[in-house]
């Protein structure tokens, strides 16, 4: 078993990440050691039985980030810190009683969403964004629809004006991509949750925030403002990523192109395909050691830092024997993460109302939408973290705008 790290960086994660999974399992099997940007070390963890057992033991596997053995190398302008969290007071990284309480606190916000509104926002917003280019014939359904059709609707849930939602977008996807920008957007989007709590304490309203605010918890509005960043962030480019991966299953593969003009059937099972084969959420940071400790053959120490690879565990032969498709009910994926700490049960269903409303609208109306290039010219952001199409260029037949948004 090699020792040699692995550089979690590099053009394949764009081009062929599955087969980049299966040559680093194969090499340092279920627990690979790997490089972030700056040569900082960490363990990506490739097996699925693996995870499991690092998201079920929150105690020796902890979210607790100051616990990290590698501070004393991070500069400060370090571009991966808005993932890793040091000193961030958000639910990522709290354990403990305070993150069940913490958590609880944003499941009873969201689910004070009322479920025919959600959908009624996702499907005017939807309308509204297609009325921009349904009479042209053509659009790229990245930029001018996935990657804007989450956080509006987001942004009204959490009580922001309509507008604002627009503005934030692009500074959630440069955090998330973890580049140059990363910082800024993080401090932009900070700035307006800031404002949106401001906001909310002198007009509260029936949204997410005010909820959030008015929990019993008593969490302070730095706290709130935390996890609305979060929620945003985790919200927002894994929903858009997962609309453009499942326009894309459906448009390219054979399976579900008969059914694109009225079958919607196909939809909900191009999406829970999606979530095993072609996940958004590719890996993520992460999980540090309480103490030294053992796992998938590794010696791992205190304060190592374990990133979850989702994507690799979904894949991992010793659980997909047979290595076929699964495209019926099962849900088995470890998309929404695993544990505790996994993705709130309200927010998955926010995020699949969203994004099928998205992709079920935009065939309704575009019913003859189809690829404007060859599949094999469809590219992927280089990121390792989420997984998404740079675009995803079609053509249809010109249609007339319904009148905007309502």
């Amino acid at each position: 078993m090699s020792r040699t790290f692995a550089p979690l960086s590099g053009p394949r994660f764009q081009t062929d990440p599955v087969q980049l999974y299966r040559d680093m399992r194969r090499d340092h099997g279920s627990v690979a050691p790997v490089v972030l940007d700056g040569d900082v070390p960490a363990w990506l963890i490739l097996g699925y039985r693996e995870l499991h057992q690092v998201t079920n033991d929150p105690v020796l596997f902890s979210r607790d980030s100051e616990l990290w053995n590698q501070w004393e190398h991070i500069p400060e302008n370090w571009p991966l810190l808005p993932m890793i969290g040091h000193k961030q007071p958000s639910i990522l990284y709290t354990v403990g009683e305070r993150h069940t309480v913490r958590a609880a606190m944003i499941s009873n916000a969201l689910e004070g969403v009322d479920p025919f509104e959600l959908k009624r926002y996702a499907e005017e917003f939807a309308d509204g964004l297609i009325d921009r280019f349904c009479s042209s014939g053509r659009t790229d359904i990245i930029a001018e629809y996935a990657m804007l059709l989450p956080a509006l609707v987001l942004a009204k849930l959490y009580g922001f004006d309509n507008e604002v939602g627009f503005a934030l977008v692009g500074s959630i996807n440069d955090m998330i991509d973890g580049r140059e920008r990363a910082l800024a957007g993080q401090q932009h989007l900070a700035a307006s949750m800031v404002q949106l709590l401001v906001d909310k304490h002198a007009e509260p309203g029936d949204d997410v925030a005010t909820r959030m605010l008015q929990d019993p918890g008593g969490f302070t509005d730095e706290e709130v403002a935390q996890d609305l960043m979060v929620m945003m962030a985790a919200g927002h480019q894994p929903c858009a990523d997962w609309i453009g991966n499942s326009l894309r299953l459906m448009l390219t593969d054979d399976r579900f192109a008969a059914s694109l003009s009225g079958g919607r059937h196909s939809v909900g099972e191009a999406m829970n395909e999606v979530l095993w084969e072609d996940t958004p959420t590719q890996n993520v940071a992460g999980r540090w050691a309480s103490r030294d400790t053992h796992l998938g053959g590794r010696h791992i120490r205190a304060g190592d830092l374990l990133l979850l690879g989702i994507a690799a565990a979904n894949g991992d032969p010793q659980v997909r024997t047979d290595g076929s498709a699964l495209t019926g009910g099962n849900n088995a994926f470890l998309s929404f993460g695993h544990g505790e700490h996994r993705c709130p049960f309200p927010a998955q269903e926010t995020a699949e109302v969203i994004a099928r409303t998205g992709i079920e609208v935009l065939l309704d109306r575009l019913p003859d939408v189809d690829l404007a290039v060859p599949a094999d010219q469809l590219t992927r952001r280089p990121s390792p973290w989420l997984r998404g199409l740079t675009d995803l260029p079609v053509h249809f037949t010109p249609t007339p705008a319904l009148g905007g948004q309502k």
